[in-house]
């Protein structure tokens, strides 16, 4: 059979060329049309191919192949499933073997509707966002019971169709016949594009898309299951898969358990890699904990280092089954994660493929940093400044490859160019300040198109404001590493592992100390952007002295069918209540639902004085006023009402700081005001990102100046309901 040239798809990757779902089939072709069409195919055979094959799995690289012998394919979040339709009956595999028939009931219908009764197919079974992102989240979700219509199975590879053998043929032309096969597919089914040629180009617009990174394949590559280096995969940021061999308990009101201990392959034996103790939420902790249970062990499962805080009393061992995914910001000098967030439970990964995919098996880690990071940015920085009328990119693609290549290069521009769309961006790898912001292009308030790079240039425009609030205090992060759409979590210890500028302090707890975070200037501040930080919550108290509070925040949140007049009314009405027990106030919009009424003292009261304090005045109002305000947390009782949130006062808690953003749609912000503007204000998130950088911008003057100086402290006694609230009887 003479050789036949494959042919090259002349289309940009975007999610609407990858993941939509493609029409409905309108009838079922016959089973001799798809087995002569496949047996038309180089190097294919005319024989059944095996149903339970191995899946083709990728080596990692940190820069994705160049040249027009290699596709490029988005790297879907999900799980990894091999569909085997053999004379009518379907079989779902994980890859590591695993029935999924039952556990996705849909796909395998769907798969039993192709035009064939005979088809071997690979694919990843994914939850779409409204960009056409998989996410791997909402994936989660759909599996325990809700949104299952979500689900998609985007299948990239055609093993075998209508008894011809596709092993041996070159992967394009097994896609174009796979193409051809899905376009009378069910909806649920859908085809996984590609780009051919100028791999580092589409790796960099992909960061711009939000995307994992890219999966890169040799366009003659035959199947083999298992690792070959025909297969590549290029991420944007660190992440890999280690063993859970262990955890601690929970610490305060968190459940479950306090951290996951992890190891590594080395050779036979298990490698002690760190910790991660963030990326969970309430769901997620009561999942791996019914999981840690049942897999106990009275002996350690490794050996922690010296070095390592912590002791092994203090750790609950179990056996090393379970594959966690984390993210992490490159290695310690001693061989630890740095700051590690969880991501996922690799369900379908067997310990036995721990590392496989990395570029040299079985050397230590440690080496490898964020190379793909600074790359993929200096490739679209260099795109997106170029000021010709054409790029360099551009002007170079005179191959047969031509548009495919400008397409992916006019990615990159308008990734760039959204990015640094406003002045106040930083829209390069490193700031002024010397800090290095990642993927500055990467869109954090998706309903806006405000970028890191944004969020970064923001907090340098108000950054005096803003340290004048949380500079040597300890502090509570809200981390998004996915945008508000994602993720986020707070988090609030291991201050020394987050940047050279963030810094730690040793709080005592009950039992023994626990390190906190703090800042001190504004390379600190960028530091927390450059690690996804949108939310600043800093105590009411400085590291200085810690024990002594030298603020007071009343939070006013209002319940539903309260109107923003009566939230107004009941922060004026806190104002008079506190002047009348000698204490003055400030007030601040909350950039969320209400209001903040603050109450700067003298660091001289303990917390639990602060607390009672702050505990009767909110009681005493709600006692007076039971029709309009409430002082506990129960929601069945704040509807109609507004929440007099007191317990912002005790030891360790925080509310969140002047001139934060707010991990909102709208990209809002908390903004201090003198009491005169607050009526004159539509609501709580008056002011934008924006809009709040015009006001720092053009203050002058603290709006609490005249507060902050004062030299104030709680009243001589406990206040009882008259003391601390006036008589309102009159």
């Amino acid at each position: 059979m003479a050789a036949r040239k494959p042919v090259a798809r002349r289309r940009g990757l975007h999610p609407a060329d990858t993941a939509e779902p493609l029409r409905p089939a309108g009838h079922k072709t016959d089973e001799q049309r798809w087995h002569a069409r496949a047996l038309a195919l180089d190097n294919a055979r005319d024989r059944v191919c095996p149903g339970g094959l191995r899946a083709q799995l990728t080596l990692l690289r940190d820069q994705a192949p160049d040249g027009d012998a290699w596709l490029h394919e988005i790297k879907w979040d999900g799980y990894r499933v091999l569909a085997d339709l053999i004379d009518g009956k379907v079989q779902l595999r994980s890859r590591n073997d695993q029935a999924w028939t039952d556990r996705f009931s849909e796909v395998a219908d769907a798969v039993r509707a192709l035009p064939v009764r005979d088809v071997r197919l690979d694919g990843e079974l994914v939850v779409l966002d409204a960009q056409g992102r998989s996410d791997f989240s909402a994936l989660q979700a759909a599996l325990d019971g809700s949104a299952r219509r979500a689900l998609r199975y985007i299948v990239f590879d055609l093993l075998g169709v209508a008894g011809v053998d596709l092993r041996e043929t070159p992967l394009l032309q097994r896609k174009q016949l796979l193409r051809a096969l899905l376009g009378e597919a069910p909806g649920i089914l859908a085809y996984s594009d590609h780009v051919i040629g100028r791999g580092p180009d589409v790796f960099a617009a992909s960061a711009g898309k939000g995307w994992e990174g890219i999966v890169s394949k040799r366009i003659d590559a035959r199947h083999q299951g298992g690792r070959s280096a025909d297969w590549v995969k290029t991420k944007h940021a660190d992440s890999d898969e280690f063993v859970v061999v262990g955890y601690t308990e929970p610490k305060g009101a968190r459940s479950g358990f306090g951290a996951l201990l992890l190891a590594d392959k080395d050779g036979q034996s298990l490698r002690y890699v760190g910790r991660v103790g963030t990326g969970f939420d309430a769901a997620l902790l009561a999942h791996i904990t019914a999981q840690l249970q049942a897999l106990h062990s009275d002996t350690p499962t490794v050996s922690l280092p010296a070095h390592v805080h912590g002791q092994p009393r203090d750790v609950r061992w179990v056996r090393p089954v379970l594959i966690a995914e984390v993210a992490f910001r490159g290695w310690a000098s001693q061989g630890l994660l740095r700051q590690a967030a969880f991501k996922r439970l690799r369900e379908d990964k067997p310990i036995d493929e721990l590392g496989g995919d990395r570029v040299a098996p079985g050397k230590p880690r440690a080496a490898r940093r964020s190379s793909v990071v600074t790359k993929a940015t200096a490739l679209a920085r260099k795109a997106a400044t170029k000021q010709t009328s054409r790029t360099t990119v551009e002007a170079s693609t005179r191959t047969t490859s031509q548009r495919v290549r400008s397409t992916a290069s006019k990615t990159i521009a308008t990734a760039k160019a959204k990015a640094s769309r406003s002045a106040g961006s930083i829209s390069t790898s490193t700031s002024t300040d010397g800090v290095t912001i990642t993927h500055p292009e990467r869109v954090v308030f998706p309903a806006l198109g405000i970028s890191k790079g944004d969020v970064a240039g923001y907090y340098r425009a108000v950054a005096p404001l803003v340290l004048a609030e949380i500079a040597r205090r300890p502090l509570s992060l809200l981390r998004c590493p996915d945008g508000v759409g994602g993720d986020c979590f707070f988090q609030k210890h291991q201050g020394r592992q987050l940047g050279a500028h963030i810094e730690a302090i040793a709080l005592r707890q009950k039992s023994g100390s626990e390190d906190y975070l703090y800042i001190e200037d504004v390379a600190g501040l960028l530091e927390l952007v450059q690690m996804n930080t949108l939310e600043l919550h800093p105590w009411g108290a400085g590291i200085d002295d810690p024990e002594h509070p030298d603020r007071l925040v009343f939070d006013l949140d209002p319940g539903d069918g309260v109107a923003w007049k009566e939230v107004v009314a009941a922060a004026r009405e806190i104002r008079s209540k506190l002047r009348a027990a000698g204490l003055e106030s400030a007030v601040r919009l909350s950039g969320g639902k209400g209001l903040h009424v603050v109450v700067p003292i003298v660091p001289a009261a303990s917390w639990d004085q602060a607390r009672d304090f702050c505990e009767a005045f909110a009681q005493a109002l709600a006692t007076q006023a039971p029709e309009r305000y409430v002082a506990t947390m129960s929601k069945a009782r704040r509807e109609g009402v507004i929440f007099i949130d007191w317990l912002r006062n005790g030891r360790g808690n925080t509310s969140v700081c002047s001139w934060s953003l707010r991990a909102r749609e709208k990209a809002t912000v908390a903004v201090p005001l003198r009491w005169e503007e607050l009526g004159k204000l539509a609501g709580p998130d008056a002011f934008s990102m924006d809009k709040a950088r015009q006001r720092a911008r053009r203050q002058r003057n603290h709006p609490w100046a005249s507060v902050l100086t004062l030299k104030q402290s709680l009243p001589g006694e406990l206040p009882g309901t008259e003391r601390a609230a006036g008589n309102t009887a009159s």
